[in-house]
């Protein structure tokens, strides 16, 4: 096989595994699901029915990722965090699953440990949400935020370096790309 499935997982039918990825321990992947290449499941995730994840993914321990939230590439989703499908749920009342809000994970994202992403989010390019952190809103690309509810705390270059703004312009120090601010919760990659 070109992918590892631990012993213990249980894997539906009708899922895709891209190549030199690995599923690890008492994880269950749901029919219908996509993984691309070279991802790691960590142990105990579960993944629900029609969920899209791209290539080189990192979930750890102890992560549900449920139906209606779709995970692209290079994504990063530390131990125990959580995502949500329905915005008001209710036992004796289900949604159906048309009604389940659509989170969106955009490449290079990180996601902090014990962190929740409400339902109906997108989450930009390279953001970073901090361990704990309750995301109540839209995070733009290459914001750093954290809290409870998560607000804007800074910017992060794709290498993971703190971006510095000085007169609306910033070089990371580490690799060299540039940025412009557009405004507070907007930033440009310009090279």
């Amino acid at each position: 096989m070109e992918y590892f499935i631990h012993e213990s997982s249980f894997v539906d039918e009708n899922v895709r595994i891209g190549k030199g990825t690995k599923i690890w321990h008492f994880s269950h992947i749901s029919s219908n699901v996509s993984i691309g290449k070279n991802c790691i499941i960590g142990q105990n995730v579960c993944i629900g029915p029609n969920v899209a994840i791209g290539s080189n993914v990192k979930i750890q321990n102890n992560v549900s990722v449920y139906e209606g939230v779709t995970l692209e590439d290079d994504v990063f989703c530390g131990p125990s965090m959580v995502f949500t499908n329905v915005n008001i749920p209710r036992s004796a009342h289900p949604k159906k699953r048309d009604e389940y809000l659509k989170t969106l994970v955009k490449k290079g994202s990180t996601i902090g440990a014990n962190s929740t992403i409400i339902c109906g989010v997108t989450l930009g390019k390279h953001c970073f949400v901090g361990a704990g952190s309750v995301v109540t809103r839209d995070i733009p690309d290459h914001a750093m935020v954290y809290g409870v509810p998560a607000t804007i705390k800074g910017w992060l270059c794709e290498c993971g370096n703190k971006i510095v703004f000085t007169e609306n312009r910033a070089i990371c120090n580490k690799c060299g790309k540039t940025f412009k601010k557009i405004n507070k919760q907007t930033i440009e990659f310009t090279g």
